[in-house]
């Protein structure tokens, strides 16, 4: 009934299974992969005819996890997967990224690319599995694309590369966490996060994942062999005649509107140009040579080759700028007087308005994720307002883009973070874009580093990041440092680099030809370390390193350890103490498993407060020490004094007063303050208190002068004896004798 094919290799110690002919048959391309015991699925579809009236591959790629792949039930009321997690997002856009180049231009086909996540043995993250699985699957479809690809994540341990490490070893060992996607001859797509790593580090790792998936990449050409359907016949649109009457008509006027440099008036004299081009191409009266959409794509051509040539013949670029310079900037802070932290970084026609904000342990993020549930104390959010560009547009929740820029930003600034042990705080930035042209997921990680600083977090060095562009035609190409809106969008690379003065913290490129070689991405890796370097410099003149006081607003965390069998103690019976101590110190508290707590609040005092509170709770008084303490209980033969957070002791009627008192209440009285020694415990643990030796006026122990004024009587010191409350009940011995 089936007739299945299957490729398998040995692949960085596990083995790697591609199947087909089995599951998924109606799709156009369906491969199951199996790489130790995580599994995907991953299907492609595309409609017959071309989608009508776009001038874009209408792509979309959905990958998906199923909570039952590690054994788990969704969390929530409805028990089932809702939304795509962050998680999803970014994994889809992950396998976008390196296939979006490999479709012949000029296909309009609506496709689709669905992964789904079967099986996770919680060693092997399935997104490395889900690149490889889509690879093949396309191939096998019969789709005009150029691959196929294939996928790898690098590693940095020791010293060493290492290929595909489990999730344990990425998290707990690696320096480096990089995936890198390219074809047999060049690479198309990295992303990364390392720990200030060099260039050279960072290039070897690159070459390395591409050098180590093209076993992959063979094992899916095996596999298409045997199994791919018959290509469909599709020829790709002739332009040239349109392309060649558009360079005609527009070509200088093109090349005087690419001249202005501020990003406006461009956009207004490129409009211009268009509309003289559609005016002569496509009459409103008369016959038409062109259709009106062959001439609109022959102009978005001629933009592109205007653009291209000018920056390769002349080393100028469309403001002004040679090759390596970077835009003007102007960083600055605490523009927010009530926030905790904050900066405002332009660089030319982009610019952030970013925010820190300090929390404490309530205000971590749950993230529900396959692995099971965790909590993350750093989150960035990144938000891109229509306005900014000076348009209108949708606002709603955060779309792909703004997710996959704030993640960029979080990855180049979290390495520089200090631990949690150091610095106990939740911390979420926030980058609002209020201009943009160009690159501003790099102005949110300066930004965002500025804005942490000027909260006071010990960040140990600036970030910084740039965005380097390519422009590549036959053996000649140009690398653009800090590149624009334009030049990211008519240019053949966007290749973002974010670090610190002593290394790389986080890479992303990618790639929208064939792939690039060593060469380029070397120098590209080059310049951007000058261009980061520059920018540091320039963030430097508003704020060189952390603030060293928090700002006034941001809560205040104070630290404690206490042993773990005493959180119960801390707790108390349905949290009814911690409510107590909350309530009356106003602090929040949160209490990890580890016996670590975390007292926070703006206050001072009531941290303070909170911090005792708990200490009392947890630690025992010390011998011959002085507290104060309050008259909670009067018996006839003495007082009960709480003096130690909960713990109450007795001070006998013979330990109230030097002289001899007849009656307790003639001395003390319920809810009076007094001053307590605390002189140890009894056999049977009762805890024995004196106010007799402390001065209630200075809290002075005067022990010793007791003794001084009793010798100078000739008395001689008095016998320690056991309150009558602690030695049991009283003998019947008979009637009582007047003994004086």
């Amino acid at each position: 009934m089936f007739d299945v094919q299957r490729e398998e290799l040995m692949w960085g110690d596990r083995k790697l299974v591609l199947e087909t002919g089995k599951v998924a048959r109606q799709a156009d391309g369906a491969v199951l992969a199996t790489y130790g015991e995580t599994s995907v699925l991953a299907t492609v579809v595309a409609m017959k005819e071309p989608k009508a009236g776009i001038d874009f591959m209408p792509l979309t790629v959905n990958y998906q996890e199923r909570a039952y792949a590690a054994g788990r039930i969704p969390g929530g009321y409805f028990k089932r997967e809702g939304r795509p997690s962050e998680k999803e997002t970014l994994v889809s856009r992950l396998i976008d990224r390196p296939i979006r180049p490999l479709f012949i231009e000029g296909w309009r086909n609506d496709t689709q690319v669905t992964v789904t996540v079967l099986s996770h043995d919680l060693e092997n993250d399935p997104d490395i599995l889900a690149m490889v699985a889509t690879s093949a699957a396309l191939t096998l479809s019969g789709i005009p694309f150029m691959g196929p690809i294939g996928a790898a994540r690098v590693g940095y341990v020791n010293g060493s590369y290492k290929l595909n490490p489990l999730v344990a070893e990425t998290k707990e060992e690696s320096s480096l966490d990089l995936v890198v996607a390219g074809t047999t001859d060049a690479v198309l797509m990295v992303e990364s996060e390392a720990k200030e790593l060099s260039e050279d580090v960072m290039l070897g790792a690159v070459m390395f994942g591409h050098k180590h998936f093209q076993p992959v990449i063979e094992a899916i050409i095996r596999l298409a062999e045997k199994a791919a359907k018959e290509p469909r016949d599709f020829s790709p649109p002739e332009n040239a005649d349109a392309e060649k009457a558009v360079l005609e008509v527009c070509e200088a006027e093109l090349r005087e509107a690419y001249k202005k440099t501020i990003k406006q008036e461009r956009y207004a004299a490129v409009d211009a140009v268009k509309a003289k081009v559609v005016a002569a191409l496509c009459p409103a009266e008369g016959e038409q040579k062109f259709s009106p959409e062959k001439v609109k794509a022959a102009f978005k051509e001629a933009q592109s080759k205007v653009v291209r040539w000018n920056i390769l013949d002349t080393k100028s670029r469309i403001d002004g700028r040679d090759l390596s310079t970077v835009r003007p900037i102007v960083s600055e802070v605490g523009i927010l007087p009530r926030a905790h932290g904050s900066a405002l970084f332009t660089r030319g026609e982009t610019q952030a308005a970013v925010v820190a904000t300090l929390g404490t342990g309530e205000d971590e993020q749950f993230i529900d994720a396959l692995e099971g549930t965790y909590k993350e104390r750093f989150l960035l959010h990144y938000n891109f307002p229509p306005y900014s560009v000076g348009e209108t547009g949708r606002m709603g929740s955060p779309g792909r883009r703004e997710i996959g820029h704030g993640k960029l930003a979080w990855r180049a600034i979290r390495p520089v973070l200090p631990p949690a042990h150091e610095f106990p705080y939740t911390i979420r930035v926030v980058s609002e874009i209020t201009e943009s042209n160009g690159s501003s997921s790099m102005a949110s990680v300066c930004g965002g580093s500025l804005s942490l600083m000027d909260a006071g977090v010990p960040l140990r060095r600036p970030v910084a990041g740039i965005a380097m562009g390519l422009i590549l035609e036959g053996e000649r190409f140009a690398v653009l440092s800090d590149i624009l809106g334009d030049e990211d969008h008519l240019g053949d690379m966007d290749f973002k680099v974010a670090g610190t003065d002593e290394g790389i913290t986080s890479l992303q490129m990618d790639i929208k030809i064939a792939g690039i070689t060593e060469e380029i991405m070397k120098v590209a890796l080059a310049q951007a370390k000058d261009g980061r370097a520059h920018i540091l410099g320039e963030m430097s003149k508003a704020l060189t390193a952390a603030r060293p006081e928090l700002g006034e607003y941001a809560p205040r965390i104070e630290t404690m350890q206490i042993p773990t069998d005493k959180i119960r103690d801390v707790i108390g019976t349905g949290g009814k103490i911690i409510r107590e101590i909350v309530e009356k110190t106003g602090a929040k508290i949160n209490i990890e498993d580890t016996g670590v707590v975390k007292i926070a609040s703006s206050d001072g005092k009531a941290i303070k407060a909170a911090y005792n509170w708990i200490r009392s709770i947890v630690a025992e008084p010390e011998a011959g020490t002085i507290y104060d303490g309050t008259i909670v209980k009067i018996m006839e033969f003495g007082a009960f004094v709480n003096f130690f957070g909960a713990k109450d002791g007795l001070v006998h009627i013979s330990e109230l007063a030097p002289q001899r008192v007849a009656k307790v209440s003639d001395v003390v009285s319920e809810g009076q303050k007094v001053k307590v020694k605390f002189l140890g415990a009894d056999d049977r643990g009762k805890i024995r208190l004196s106010m007799k030796v402390v001065d209630q006026e200075t809290g002075e122990d005067i022990t010793e002068k007791l003794k001084a004024e009793r010798a100078a009587r000739g008395e001689p010191e008095p016998e320690e004896r056991e309150p009558r409350s602690d030695r049991g009940p009283r003998r019947d011995r008979g009637p009582r004798r007047d003994r004086d």
